[in-house]
């Protein structure tokens, strides 16, 4: 990783959601600022598999001017060796390999968080990707499959290979998003890891940002679900760790991205069909209306024409009131990141 890390900060990484931070939403991010470093969605790989040509476009055509990652999923030692080496032919930062996506379907068939139940496969992986990628190999991981506990032997685990970034969601499989996360063991990983590692988990505004860092020292933060409700966050950030006062956004601007986002991943979208349209834009609007009126989701889950859905957004933001700074706290989406210390001031400046 180095020469991707910014000297005087922590480096800012999107994480990567299915069917959320794909190419048109990364265009739109980094015309708020964005990321210094991309991941994109991960591409699935299995004994018959070719990587996806929209995920693909994502690094042939990054907008972003900014490093971007490919990230895999699987659990087959010889197709992720495959498509690694096809991966790299394309301009990519790097490849990442995911351990720590904790959706049931991917579990069941030992990929993602499922593969940490099996630490010697996850060796064996470990060992092939290394060998055969000739740049830079990162992973995404949590801290076990079902306890902290397990966090240790994992450890062991990639230190034995020579991985150049670790981004760990401090959280287990099982806890998927639902507990507090554990920024002791992303500490822990920095102490012996002699890779950077990346803090990834419950970074929903400034105050959670910081706190997380400083409770980890971590070499990075990456944040998923905070950056796709505030797409200000990461120059929030940047300002933040610069001890300077970053952008304070009012419920309008976001309306703003709102719009964006529509008309980008319209345009974006072959065979466009408006209800169509308006249930692609509910996968992203879920988390935007988090902290918002209870009943802004309410109406938008039930929207279903174009126009329908561009007034109850103006209904509820076409207004100068600021942008609620953080989501709702145990919500079904965003939970437990009180419990880093400083997530209730609300501040926009490092102390």
């Amino acid at each position: 990783m180095t020469g991707l890390l910014p000297a005087d900060r922590p480096a800012l990484y999107l994480a990567p959601m299915q069917d959320v931070t794909d190419l048109t939403f990364m265009r739109v991010l980094a015309g708020y600022g964005g990321a210094d470093v991309y991941v994109t969605e991960y591409f699935r790989v299995h004994e018959a598999s070719r990587p996806d040509p929209w995920i693909l476009r994502s690094i042939d055509e990054n907008p972003t001017g900014r490093p971007v990652f490919a990230q895999m999923i699987g659990q087959d030692v010889e197709a992720l060796v495959r498509t690694a080496r096809e991966l790299e032919r394309h301009p990519v930062a790097g490849i990442d390999l995911n351990l720590g996506c904790p959706a049931p379907v991917v579990c069941k068939k030992e990929a993602g968080g499922g593969l940490l139940r099996n630490l010697p496969k996850v060796d064996r992986i470990l060992g092939a990707l290394r060998e055969a990628i000739g740049g830079r190999f990162t992973v995404k991981t949590r801290i076990g499959y079902h306890g902290p506990e397990e966090f240790p032997a994992l450890l062991e685990v990639f230190q034995r290979h020579a991985i150049d970034a670790l981004a760990i969601h401090g959280r287990t499989v099982v806890e998927r998003y639902q507990t507090p996360v554990h920024p002791e063991c992303i500490r822990a990983a920095v102490e012996v890891m002699p890779c950077p590692v990346i803090a990834n988990g419950n970074v929903v505004d400034v105050a959670t940002g910081l706190a997380l860092h400083g409770q980890t020292g971590a070499a990075g933060l990456m944040v998923g679900r905070g950056a796709i409700r505030n797409p200000w966050l990461f120059e929030q950030l940047r300002a933040a760790f610069a001890g300077k006062e970053g952008p304070r956004p009012s419920c309008r601007d976001l309306l703003g991205y709102i719009r964006c986002l529509y008309e980008e991943i319209g345009r974006d979208t072959d065979n466009f069909d408006e209800l169509g349209h308006v249930q692609r834009m509910k996968k992203t609007m879920v988390f935007v209306t988090q902290g918002h009126d209870p009943d802004f989701e309410y109406r938008l889950r039930r929207a279903k024409l174009p126009g329908e859905f561009d007034a109850i957004c103006a209904e509820f933001l076409d207004r100068d009131d600021p942008m609620p700074p953080r989501p709702n706290e145990n919500s079904r989406l965003f939970c437990g990141f009180s419990a880093l210390g400083d997530a209730g001031s609300g501040s926009l400046q490092a102390p």
